[in-house]
């Protein structure tokens, strides 16, 4: 079949657009390495979440401390991440309270700055269950469907204005703000909070999230696209790159075969450069590129091509770095006694926002 649709591909191109090589079948591994990453990471994060929801029912029965917290939670308090960054740099130390929070957000933006928006790309457990969705739609029903342009631009700046509203409220918090709340009984036990919420489902967000899986399975990455305030942080941060993904147009043959494919509906395939914030570095469009040598995921300066075996070592290199040097430095876990979760994991439902 591919050898067929480049055949009938060249068919239709000029003299010179023949002459131009054609990528061999199954010869890109990027999608096979990607996907087994998101698989890692996403058994990662519900091994994580069994742990922390085993933790929680052991205090909730009346138990005493019989596991320990995994810390790794925390990943899952990003506002949580961004209030410690800023007491840190504001202070010089590391808050004692959900210190894994700013390890892990600072390890992801850290991604995000050297290799694109990846940590959605390939990292990002709801990103990963996202993508899952759309390709159950396109499967079923032949196709995803996109959203009309005067539809879709005001709703991708939902995303920032959301990411706006969570600076905003990290931002105007003193130090002093911010080492009361952590150490208030409702920051102690946020991540149980956020556990609860998902646990004890109200209707209106059952329906709410209901409606966000339903939506996902016929729009592409819908929650990802619109909704997400982390991911619009992250493609931010991407902006300052030094990767992105290349064309050129020397050697493409002009088939669109990577716009097709882009699930960010990117036009990459009438860009020489895609700087665009929305870019999640799947490189998916590469993968589906028939032209030997017309995509690649470049360094913008010295114009080389980066492999995805490379780019996913530096990911596990900066996820494992951080998390390792926090380990080693006492900055991973909360030293909460057992005795004060006992008191106040009861309590969770009753505790407010301070």
């Amino acid at each position: 079949m591919t050898a067929l649709a480049e055949s009938g591909i060249a068919a239709n191109l000029s003299p010179e657009r023949r002459k131009k090589r054609f990528r061999r079948p199954g010869r890109d591994r990027s999608q096979p390495l990607r996907r087994t990453v998101q698989a890692l990471f996403l058994a990662l994060n519900v091994w994580i979440g069994v742990e922390f929801y085993l933790f929680v029912r052991q205090f909730e029965a009346g138990g005493v401390a019989g596991m320990e917290r995994p810390a790794g939670i925390e990943g899952w308090l990003p506002i949580a991440g961004m209030m410690n960054t800023k007491y840190w740099l504001l202070t010089g130390e590391i808050p004692l309270i959900h210190p894994a929070a700013m390890f892990l957000f600072l390890a992801f933006v850290a991604i995000s700055l050297l290799i694109r928006k990846s940590f959605c790309g390939w990292l990002c457990p709801v990103g990963t269950v996202s993508e899952y969705l759309w390709k159950l739609g396109r499967g079923t029903f032949g196709r995803n469907f996109g959203l009309p342009k005067w539809l879709d631009i005001p709703l991708r700046s939902l995303k920032y204005i959301l990411l706006g509203l969570f600076l905003y409220a990290v931002g105007s918090m003193s130090v002093e703000a911010i080492r009361a709340f952590l150490v208030s009984p409702y920051g102690i036990i946020a991540d149980v909070k956020m556990l609860n919420f998902f646990r004890h489902l109200s209707a209106t967000a059952a329906i709410v999230l209901a409606m966000f899986v339903l939506a996902s399975v016929f729009v592409q990455n819908f929650w990802c696209r619109y909704f997400c305030p982390y991911g619009a942080l992250m493609g931010l941060a991407a902006l300052a790159s030094p990767l992105r993904i290349r064309r050129n147009p020397e050697t493409c043959i002009d088939c669109a075969k990577c716009a097709n494919a882009c699930p960010c509906q990117l036009a990459v395939d009438r860009l020489v450069q895609i700087r665009s914030a929305e870019c999640i570095g799947c490189m998916e469009c590469i993968a589906a590129c028939p032209a030997e040598g017309a995509l690649g995921m470049g360094v913008a300066l010295l114009r080389r091509s980066v492999s995805a075996w490379v780019m996913a070592a530096a990911m596990a290199t900066i996820f494992l770095g951080a998390v390792s040097y926090a380990r080693l430095s006492g900055h991973w876990q909360s030293p909460i006694p057992a005795v004060m979760y006992q008191r106040l994991i009861p309590l969770a439902g009753e505790l407010a926002h301070p």
